[in-house]
Parts: structure tokens; sequence; C-alpha cells
């Protein structure tokens, strides 16, 4: 048995293989192979596993975000049995004697040309899908563990470091948790393992023969035990089998009130990051979303999504929620949360840099596209539009006016939309301190605690050096959340906070006595903060 110890991203225990995962290398290195007909063998293998992986991932899409979008895996099946690029890749690893990797990639980047050079708009959106298909192929014939597929059995992904957008494409129902060399306590890679309720460590000295071994996180006290011994296994097992109790025990609380023992009342909404997460909002009993975060939809995309598959991936939450609020962030890409086809630049300083509205306001056509695919959808359930970054009643005002158009764009086309509220998030010092101006500007704040942590305290978030000082208790974080919550009030508008302190359980008394109107936290969380709220008396 081997201990290591790391940082607990959330208290739970999890068994299970251990699968490293490998980012893909850029290049792909030839090699003479003297058995070509093996070679040739080993490719069409290859692409019957990529045929059935896809449908696996057909089906599994159909259900999570609905047919249109679960297409796309029917479009890559059919480019892997393409003949003319399996006749390309056939023919190389024939004339030049290479391996089927080599032969692949040559293929994949000649078709990924042949397309991007084409006029036709149907034929460039094509080259994505070859250079994903190619990719998939590469993997498969090089045995490297994917995050995004695995089909086969419930794992731990051990990983040097993992992205936002890598972490959302993992199977959530075979991954039982994380463990990484890279990362911070407050990355949003760590928000989304406590949006999925999967134990993980960051800061581990992680090694790669520990790959298909058995193992166990310890999320409460921040170890992971390679081959455990059988005393070390039957305590852990014991442990997660006392949790499971504990769980079925708040499940008790389904149904029941927000409300303390005096009387007050709040909204507990809950965070979710894809149309998934829904079944664990309606688990957990959760009174709305507080936070939908629609990069998201972006980051699982090979390249913009378009308005139909936002507006169908809108359109499902609403209609799961079946009449409870739903509020979806617009686009908040950038700084840790990065998409290539946006080819943003290298910034120095990217957490105050090109990013969220910002980005949104500089190219109001990709705005546009999303605010024209959520307000289609408000037609279908109780939807309201946020706004992330915001740092002036300038910006405000001006998406105002781009809502208005799209509005008059779908009166126009006779395209049916609902009534929708719009919010902001309060994440900037800027905005705390004109809070009673925008509060006359807007239905509802949002107080991203996260962001606004960093900024206040001057601290990167990212920087796992600084998790040490990154106090989101501190007086001044405080202040500025009461006098938000006191400048909404004073001009009607409703205030909640969906960053990562509304899930503190040391704060829920603070906060109610402040006064906020609505706490949103991960749906794991709604029962345990709701039994919290139902124990406690406020007084005077």
């Amino acid at each position: 048995m081997k201990k290591v110890t790391g940082t607990s991203i959330l208290k739970g225990i999890a068994i299970g293989r251990i699968l490293f995962y490998q980012k893909r290398e850029q290049q792909i290195k030839p090699v003479k192979v003297t058995d070509v007909r093996t070679e040739k063998k080993r490719y069409e293998e290859a692409r019957k596993t990529a045929v059935l992986q896809l449908k696996e991932l057909q089906k599994k899409a159909e259900k999570e975000v609905g047919p249109m979008d679960a297409g796309v895996f029917e479009a890559h099946a059919v480019m892997v049995e393409d003949e003319d690029y399996a006749d390309s890749v056939l023919k190389i690893i024939e004339t030049q004697q290479v391996n089927a990797e080599f032969a692949v990639a040559i293929t994949g980047d000649d078709f990924f040309k042949m397309f991007s050079g084409m006029d036709d708009d149907f034929f460039k959106a094509r080259a994505a899908d070859v250079k994903d298909v190619s990719e998939r192929l590469i993997d498969i014939l090089s045995g490297k563990g994917n995050a995004g597929n695995l089909v086969n059995e419930p794992v731990i992904v051990v990983a040097d470091e993992l992205s936002p957008s890598e972490t959302i494409q993992m199977d959530k129902g075979k991954l039982l948790g994380f463990v990484t060399r890279q990362g911070s306590a407050n990355s949003h890679t760590a928000i989304l393992a406590k949006t999925m309720d999967i134990p993980a460590l960051i800061g581990v000295d992680i090694k790669k023969e520990w790959n298909g071994k058995t193992a166990i996180i310890d999320g409460y006290l921040g170890n992971l035990y390679i081959e455990p011994d059988k005393e070390i296994y039957n305590q852990m097992r014991a442990h997660l089998e006392e949790d499971q109790k504990a769980k079925a025990l708040l499940r008790e609380l389904r149904g029941k009130e927000d409300v303390t023992l005096d009387g007050k009342k709040i909204k507990l909404y809950a965070n979710i990051g894809s149309v998934s997460d829904v079944a664990s909002v309606l688990a957990n009993d959760a009174a709305g979303i507080g936070l939908f975060r629609s990069e998201f939809l972006y980051l699982e995309a090979k390249d913009y999504p378009s308005e139909e598959s936002q507006f169908q991936a809108y359109k499902a939450v609403a209609e799961n929620m079946a009449g409870k609020e739903v509020i979806i962030r617009t686009l908040d890409i950038g700084a840790d949360k990065q998409a290539d086809y946006f080819q943003l630049e290298r910034e120095e300083n990217p957490a105050m840099g090109y990013r969220a509205i910002r980005i949104c306001l500089e190219q109001p056509e990709i705005f546009k596209t999303q605010l024209r695919a959520l307000l289609r959808a408000s037609a279908f359930g109780n939807i309201s539009i946020m706004y992330p970054m915001i740092i002036s009643v300038e910006e405000v005002r001006k998406i105002k006016g781009i809502v208005e158009s799209v509005k008059a764009e779908l009166d126009a086309q006779e395209i049916p939309y609902g009534e929708f509220e719009q919010g902001i998030m309060i994440e900037t010092p800027a905005a705390v301190m004109i809070s009673d101006l925008l509060a006359e500007e807007v239905d509802f704040f949002s107080i991203g605690t996260n962001d606004l942590t960093q900024y206040i305290l001057a601290i990167d978030r990212q920087n796992r050096k600084l998790d040490g000082i990154y106090d989101s208790h501190h007086p001044a974080v405080l202040r500025m959340i009461q006098m938000t919550v006191e400048n909404g009030h004073k001009h009607g508008c409703q205030v909640g906070i969906c960053g990562e302190l509304a899930a503190d359980p040391a704060l829920t008394r603070t906060f109610l006595k402040m006064g906020i109107d609505e706490l949103s936290v991960p749906p794991s969380l709604v029962l345990p903060i709701r039994k919290n709220i139902r124990e406690m008396e406020l007084g005077e």
C-alpha cells in the first residue's frame, strides 16, 4: 500500500480503479513497420471501436441534450466509415510502411486542410469533424485513456491537470473521483467537482504506473491510497456506507420548506453546468436553478454552438424544471475557461482581461445568437437571464439595447418568447460600489463570491500557492456583500449569492441576517444547507 496526500476539494470517499489520463500529444511520429497487413488490420479494428464508441456517445447525448445535438456523433461515425478517408490511411500505411497512427494523422491533416479551404460553409464545418475523428482514432490506436470516453467501468481519473472543458465532458456516471498534480481549490474545475458531487484531490505527486491499480480517495483527510491494505479498505468502505446513510436521512428533507425556526424564509437554488445536471437538481429538491453556466455549452463544442442547439438545451432545462425559476448566465468564457475556436490571445492577466460580457459586447453576433436562443426558450418555462463581469451602468444599458433589438427581430419573424427577468452578476468591486445605480437598471443581483473575493483581495484564485491566504471570510468581502444587499433592496432588487460562499455553512446565518433572498449551491449541498437553515434561529 502507498499513501499520498493532497488538497481535498470535496468531502467524500471514492473507491475504484485508476485511469491515468494523458492529454493528446501534439505530434505523432512515424514508425517504420515491416508487417503492413497487420498494421492495416490494426487500423480496421480501430475503426470498428470508434464506431461503437460514437454510438454509445450518441445514445448518452440523446438522453442528456436531445437528438439534435446528439446528431454530431452520428456524423462522426459516418466520417469514420468514409471510404475516401479509409483508403487514404491504408494507402499511406502500404506505400510508406508507417504506423497506423501516423497514417491517420497525415490523412486527418490533409482532409482538414481540404475542407477548411472550401467556400461552402457546410464543408468548412466538416473540417472540425475530421479533426475530432482523427484524434479519436489515434487515441484508440495508441491505447491512451481519453477522459471523455470512460465507457467501460467506473474509474478514478488521475491526471497532471484537467481543464474545465475536459472535466465537463467526462461521463459523470462512470467518474468516481479525480486526482491531479496541478490545480487550485478555487478553480472552475474544482467547482465542477462539487457540482458533480465527486471527491477530488489536487496537488498530488501522481505517477503513471498507478494506471489500472485499485485506489481510494479520502476526501475528508486529503489522502489517496494506492492498492490499500485490507484494514484501510474496510475502514473506507464503512465510511462510504455511513456517507450513503447520511444522504438517505437528508433525503427525508425533500419537500420541506427552507425556513428557520423563527420563520425566516429563503430561496435555496442549485448551480449547474449542463442539461444533465438537472436530474441532480430535481433529486435534491432545489427550489430553482440560480446559476446555469452556459459557457459549458461552448466548452463542450468544437465550434460556436448554433442558436438551435442552444435553444434546445435551454428549453430542455426550462421544461424539466416545470415552472421553477432557471437563471441562465450568458457566455462567461475566458481566464481558465478557454475554447480554441474563440482564438483568444494570450494575456498577462486573463482574470482581468478580455472575457465574459466584454467578449459579448465586442462580438455582438455571438451574443445575439445566444440571446435569441434564450428568448425563444423563455416561452417554455420560467427563464431569467443574467450577465457576468459587469462594471458599469453603461454596459447594462448597452446589453438591454441589444436585447430589445433581438426581441424586435423575433417579433418580425413571429417567433414567440415569454416574459423574463434580467439580472447581473456582482463580482467586481466596481459593481459593488455602484450597486445602488445598477439596481435601478435590473431585476436582480447574484453575487459571484469567487471572482469578487479574488478582486477584493488581489489574490489569483488559480494560484495554489495562495490558497492559504485566499480568505473568503475576510471582513472586506462580507462588508461588500452587505453593501450590495442594502443597495439592492433599497431599489426593489432581489439579491442572491451563487458563488462558493453560498454553500459555506459557517456563513448561512450571517447571510440570512444580512437579508439575502436566495442562495444557490451545488445540487448535492441543497439538502445539507436546508437542514442547517431549518435548525437555526436568527433571533433579534
